[in-house]
C-alpha cells in the first residue's frame, strides 16, 4: 500500500535547557562554551555524600512555561530517580520527575509562519490547530559525550543543567506538522525567556515517536522511537525517512517491534539501537534527598510575569504598526528580529518602511556576513534615520543602501552623518534649480530631443545634473524639476 493508505501517528519528546547562571541541583555555573569539565562540583559529579539542592529559579521557569502552554499545575509535585547506567550519568541515576510532573496536560500551537517553507498552509489564521501535551517534568541534563573512533570524551559541564522535557501526546501526524511544532515551541521559549533553544548548541533537542497503522485500523502501531535529533529540519528528514521504512515493511508483512533507533542525518538513514524499552526498565522511584515542592506560592508569583505569546505580539503588530500580515509574521518567527524591529519603529514615522528594511536589506546583509541580529553594528536607531532621511528626500533608495554600507562599518555613526560623508546633504531647492537651468541650457539639442519625444534622454539629463551639483541631490528629485521644466 502507499504510505497515504497509512495512518501516522506521531508524539515528540522534546528536552529544553533552562536559561539559568546555575544547574539544577548544585550552585556550579550553567551555559554553553566553557571549558570542558571546569564548571563541576561533588554533586554534579555524583561523588559518595554529595546532596543536592533546588533550583528555584529553574522550578519557576518550568511553572511559567506550563502557564504558558495552558497546563495545570499540581499543588505538590515530586521527584525520583530513574536509574541507568551509562558514562553521561556518573550517579548512575538522573533527578527526574515520573507521576507528579510540574506541569499536565496543555498544548502547544502550530503557528502558521512555523511551517516549512514549501509546505502548503491552508489558514489565513496565526494558529493552525494546537497539539495536545501530556505533560512538562524538570529534570537535570546528562554530561555530554563526543565518540572517536575507538574511544570517546566526556564534557561534564552540561550535566546537572536544568532541563525541561514537553512530552506530547500522541496527536502530530505528519513531517511537515511536526517541523512546525518545534518551531512554534522554540518561539515561545524564547518568547518567554525560558531559553535560548538554540538546537545547534544543544539546548533544545527531541526524540521522535511515530508509528503506522492501517486507515480503519484503531488500535496504535507498534512505536518505533528515533533519540536526540538536532534540528528541526533533521526531525523532518528522519519522519520522511522513518513511514517510508515502515510502510515497505509493512506491505510486506514485516510486523514492527517497540524499539528505538539512532537517527543518522549523514547517511540518512535510522539504525536500531535496542528494541522494547518501557518505563519500567529505568526502575523509577521517589528520591530521599528531595522534598515535594508545594507549588501554591510560586504559581502566584510567576502569575504576573506571563509575556506577549507570538499570535498575540502578531496581532499586535498589524494594528499597532499598520504591518501587512505576512511582514508581521515574518518578524515574530524570529524574536531578535522583531524586538529590532519595534525599537527602531517606536518613534518613526514610517514603521512599514522599517520593516521592509529590516525583513529585506537588513537580513540580506546578516546573512551575507553569517551574523545574527544581535551582532548587528546597524543600531537600530541609525536604521530608523536612515528610513527618515529616505522618506524626507535626501537620499533615495540606492544612495540609501550605499549609506546602510557605511553605517555597517561605523558603528555609532548616524544615518544623516553617514550620508553626509558620501556627499548627501538636504538638497538646497534653489541652488539645485539654478544648477537643471544651467545644465538646460548648456544641453540645448538635448533638451530638443527630449521635447521631440525621446524621453530616455532625460535620465542623460538627470546624470549631468547630478554631477554638476554638491552636494550630490535625490536623482529621484532631479528628475522631477527636469520633467516639470520640460513641461513633461
Amino acid at each position: 500500500m502507499p504510505v497515504s493508505d497509512y495512518l501516522v501517528t506521531i508524539g515528540l519528546e522534546v528536552h529544553c535547557q533552562i536559561k539559568t547562571q546555575t544547574k539544577m541541583f548544585c550552585s556550579c555555573r550553567a551555559g554553553f562554551g566553557y571549558e570542558p569539565n571546569t564548571n563541576v562540583c561533588p554533586t554534579c559529579l555524583g561523588m559518595p555524600g554529595a546532596l543536592p539542592v533546588l533550583n528555584e529559579y529553574a522550578i519557576e521557569r518550568t511553572i511559567l512555561t506550563g502557564m504558558m502552554l495552558g497546563c495545570r499545575t499540581p499543588e505538590v509535585s515530586k521527584w525520583d530517580r530513574k536509574n541507568y547506567f551509562y558514562a553521561d550519568m556518573p550517579k548512575n541515576y538522573q533527578t527526574s520527575q515520573l507521576d507528579l510532573p510540574l506541569c499536565i496536560g496543555g498544548r502547544v500551537p502550530l503557528y502558521s509562519w512555523a511551517f516549512p517553507a514549501d509546505a502548503s498552509v491552508d489558514t489565513d489564521e496565526p494558529v493552525v490547530r494546537y497539539v495536545q501535551l501530556d505533560h512538562i517534568h524538570l529534570e537535570e541534563d546528562a554530561a555530554k559525550l563526543t565518540h572517536f573512533g575507538n574511544y570517546s570524551l566526556v564534557d561534564y559541564n552540561r550535566g546537572g543543567t536544568p532541563l525541561m522535557e514537553i512530552v506530547s501526546a500522541p496527536d502530530l501526524t505528519s513531517p511537515d506538522e511536526t517541523y512546525a511544532y518545534l518551531k512554534s515551541l522554540q518561539q515561545l521559549m524564547i518568547c518567554g525567556g525560558i531559553s535560548d533553544a538554540d538546537m545547534e548548541k544543544g539546548q533544545m533537542r527531541c526524540d521522535v515517536n511515530v508509528s503506522l497503522r492501517p486507515r480503519g485500523q484503531k488500535e496504535l502501531g507498534a512505536k518505533i522511537e528515533m533519540k536526540n535529533i538536532n534540528s528541526m529540519s533533521a526531525a523532518r528528514r528522519a519522519l520522511n525517512y522513518e513511514i517510508a521504512r515502515q510502510a515497505e515493511e509493512l506491505d510486506r508483512g514485516i510486523a514492527q517491534v517497540q524499539s528505538t533507533r539512532r537517527w543518522d542525518d549523514a547517511l540518512g538513514e535510522s539504525i536500531v539501537m535496542r528494541t522494547k524499552e518501557n518505563a519500567h526498565d529505568y526502575r523509577y522511584h521517589t528520591c530521599p534527598d528531595l522534598v515535594p515542592v508545594h507549588t501554591e506560592t510560586i504559581v502566584a508569583k510567576v502569575r504576573g510575569e506571563m509575556p506577549e505569546l507570538p499570535d498575540a505580539r502578531r496581532q499586535r503588530l498589524v494594528q499597532q504598526y499598520g504591518l501587512p500580515v505576512s511582514d508581521a509574521n515574518t518578524l515574530v518567527a524570529d524574536a531578535g528580529l522583531c524586538a529590532y524591529f519595534e525599537a527602531a519603529a517606536s518613534s518613526s514615522q514610517a514603521p512599514r518602511k522599517i520593516a521592509n528594511w529590516v525583513i529585506n536589506n537588513l537580513t540580506a546583509a546578516l546573512t551575507e556576513k553569517e551574523l545574527s541580529i544581535a551582532d548587528c553594528p546597524v543600531s537600530p536607531a541609525a536604521l530608523a534615520d536612515l528610513v527618515a532621511i529616505t522618506e524626507e528626500g535626501i537620499v533615495s533608495n540606492n544612495q540609501a543602501r550605499e549609506v546602510l554600507d557605511v553605517l555597517w562599518t561605523k558603528p555609532g555613526m548616524s544615518a544623516t552623518d553617514a550620508a553626509a560623508s558620501l556627499g548627501y546633504r538636504k538638497t538646497d531647492t534653489g541652488a539645485l534649480e539654478a544648477t537643471i537651468e544651467t545644465v538646460l541650457a548648456d544641453n540645448a539639442d538635448m533638451v530638443a530631443i527630449v521635447k521631440g519625444g525621446n524621453l530616455k534622454l532625460v535620465n542623460a539629463l538627470t546624470g549631468k545634473v547630478m554631477k554638476a551639483s554638491n552636494p550630490k541631490p535625490n536623482p529621484k528629485i532631479v528628475t522631477e524639476i527636469l520633467m516639470a521644466k520640460l513641461g513633461l
